[in-house]
């Protein structure tokens, strides 16, 4: 595996952190820069509707001051045919700003003889006042949407912008105010008058202001219709709903209807024609019912904060090439020492302790940690010489102690079946120590020809005093059994013996009993030891009860009891110590006793050896290969009867 150095570690989190802030700076700067243009954007293109919007709007509104003032004049129904004619020229004379105004009576309204009287007033191509009169049976001025709307709606109305049939096809609008005389009292419609406003200075202002900025500006009739646009195409001849539905922007849609329902906003779309992404402001003219609509270019708007995050990132980056030397300088001037410790420390860890280490020349943490290794050699050296001294001090104990343990087993028989010549009964017995020796005994043999003798003890403590005490206790047992039937008697020599200059308190726990094989009596004393389980045949499990008579070895003069009881044919005696109902689990939850008695009943019909090697497995079984704690003994006499043996 390659190995990364301190110095290339170094310098890549140190670059790598300044990468990340350096990402972070320019992030924000762009961030803050944008919303800063774009609020600026915001509040230019918001002006800038607005003002055209007001401008368009005030200049329409001295038409509407005029046109009104003369309706109010003509409600004066004594007026004569010049006067009508003089207020109609005059409109003209004083308000350049309006091309043409007709006053359009009702049929009969002005001349009881004439269907159509309509005097219209308007501007020659040399800028001189023309006079006609409108009306005929071609042209019925009566039904014309002009006339038609604010007669039927009864207050002023400013038509769709239209094209002029007089020859110089020029785009204009209509105002129309309705004309009321009182008659009997009552308000009744005279006629209409109107003014006709030329759209070409409106085109001129909107082109100007177009040429002005980055974007363009356009405006909307009350139905969406383009009356100004830098494409003069769609001028009259496309909505901003076709225009929409042609170029796929939904977006420009739903800003369409809010155009045309009066609001005012900005709203960013994608993928204008002309100016790709674009940000769009809005704002309408009430009283006509349009809309005039800014379009700024994103792209043109944040190419200033595009400019500056890129000389942001450039200094940055040549800011990082040099951060970059300068780290790398530095990292190698610090760690030049340590690459020489590292190649020491590598030479002592391939097993040479002698190796040179480089001189102490500074007193910062590198000079520390060089001592460090100087003190760390020494005691490496020391311990090396102490664990080599130690080591070969254990080998000796460990092969002393399998000796011992060799030595231990070999005093207990181990031998089974252990008197095949006789069949009045079947015995078998195993010991697993703890440790490599142990304190728990087992030992069986005949004490006369008819009579057998076997015990199960366990002595206090573990390993090589245990083991020493349970040799004692085994040789005075047997010493003790010779001749003797009385089991009760053979223990208290026994404790007695143990009990003697006892320094250590030492103590064993023993069942000892006697079977005569002929007739299945057997007598049995206890020293304090687990109470044995009785496997009658074909019953389930019983326990013998127990004396509660005092371990041996504690204090002489003590009389243990004898019992007797009589065995029947395939009734079984179950000895063992407290290693087996206390093994524990790795949750060191016990065997327990009632465990060991389940398993008893399972064995019914088995033999000596089955039954202890049943009760073996289902004790790994349970602990399930967690550490044993303490020595494990069984034995296991089974009572086959006398007349086996005929």
């Amino acid at each position: 595996m390659r190995v990364r150095g301190i110095t290339f570690r170094l310098a890549s989190l140190t670059l790598l952190a300044s990468t990340l802030i350096l990402a972070v700076i320019v992030g924000y700067n762009y961030t803050v820069s944008r919303t800063i243009i774009v609020t600026l954007a915001e509040d230019r293109g918001t002006l800038l509707a607005d003002s055209t919007a007001q401008h368009i709007s005030g200049a329409f509104k001295t038409v509407q001051k005029v046109i009104d003032s003369i309706s109010f004049s003509l409600e004066d129904g004594g007026l004569t045919e010049n006067r009508v004619n003089e207020l109609g020229q005059g409109v003209l004379i004083n308000n350049p700003e309006i091309f043409g105004s007709a006053i359009a009576f009702e049929p009969y309204g002005f001349q009881h003889d004439s269907q159509y009287y309509a005097p219209y007033h308007y501007r020659t191509d040399d800028n001189r006042i023309a006079f006609t009169r409108v009306g005929s049976n071609d042209y019925q001025y009566f039904y014309m949407d002009w006339y038609q709307l604010p007669r039927e709606l009864e207050r002023p109305i400013w038509t769709e912008p239209y094209y002029d049939q007089s020859g110089n096809y020029e785009l204009m609008t209509t105002y129309a105010v309705p004309l009321y005389r009182k008659r009997d009292g009552h308000k009744v419609l005279a006629g209409v008058v109107t003014a006709d406003v030329s759209l070409r200075w409106v085109q001129k202002l909107i082109s100007s202001l177009s040429s002005q900025e980055s974007g363009y500006v356009f405006m909307l009739s009350r139905y969406g219709t383009f009356i100004a646009h830098p494409e003069t195409s769609l001028v009259m001849h496309e909505t901003i709903f076709t225009a929409a539905e042609n170029l796929n922007l939904p977006q420009l849609r739903a800003v369409g209807r809010r155009m045309v329902a009066g609001q005012s906003g900005m709203v960013e779309l994608k993928n204008l024609p002309f100016t790709g992404d674009s940000f769009l402001f809005f704002s309408p003219l009430p009283n006509q019912q349009w809309s005039v609509g800014v379009v700024f270019p994103k792209k043109e708007l944040l190419a200033d904060v595009s400019r500056l995050n890129r000389e942001v990132a450039a200094l940055g980056g040549l800011g990082f090439v040099a951060l970059a030397l300068l780290i790398t300088w530095l990292a190698r001037r610090i760690t030049h020492p340590l690459r020489e410790l590292t190649v020491s420390a590598n030479d002592m860890a391939s097993g040479n302790l002698e190796a040179q280490l480089p001189e102490v020349t500074s007193r910062d943490e590198v000079g520390e940690l060089t001592q460090s290794f100087q003190i760390m050699r020494a005691s490496i050296n020391n311990y090396i010489a102490n664990l080599t001294e130690t080591t070969a001090a254990k080998e000796r104990i460990e092969s002393e102690l399998r000796i011992a343990h060799d030595i231990q087993m070999g005093i207990l028989p181990k031998l089974f079946p252990a008197f095949p010549e006789r069949k009045e009964f079947d015995i078998y017995a195993s010991i697993e120590p703890a440790k490599e020796v142990g304190g728990d005994l087992y030992d069986f043999f005949f004490v006369d020809e008819n009579h057998f003798c076997f015990l199960v003890g366990d002595v206090s403590g573990k390993g090589v005093p245990a083991a020493f005490f349970m040799a004692v206790t085994k040789t005075l047992l047997k010493v003790f059994a010779e001749g003797r039937l009385d089991p009760g008697a053979i223990l208290s020599k026994v404790n007695n013996d143990l009990a003697e200059d006892n320094d250590s308190c030492m103590f064993v726990t023993l069942f000892l009993a006697i079977i005569d094989i002929r007739t299945g009596e057997v007598c049995y004393a206890s020293a304090g030891h687990n109470p044995p389980l009785l496997l009658p045949a074909g019953q389930e499990a019983q326990w013998i009860p127990s004396q509660n008579e005092l371990v041996a070895g504690i204090m002489e003069d003590i009389a243990y009891t004898s019992r007797c009881m009589t065995m029947q044919p395939g009734d079984t005696l179950f000895i063992y110590t407290d290693g087996v109902t206390e093994a524990m689990d790795r949750r060191q939850a016990l065997y327990s006793e009632n465990r060991l008695v389940e398993v008893m009943n399972q064995c019914r019909d088995q033999s000596a050896d089955e039954i202890v090697h049943a009760i073996d497995a289902s004790l790994k079984k349970f602990t399930g290969g967690a550490e044993q704690s303490d020595d494990i003994t069984m034995l296991a006499m089974k009572y086959l009867g006398a007349n086996i043996q005929q």
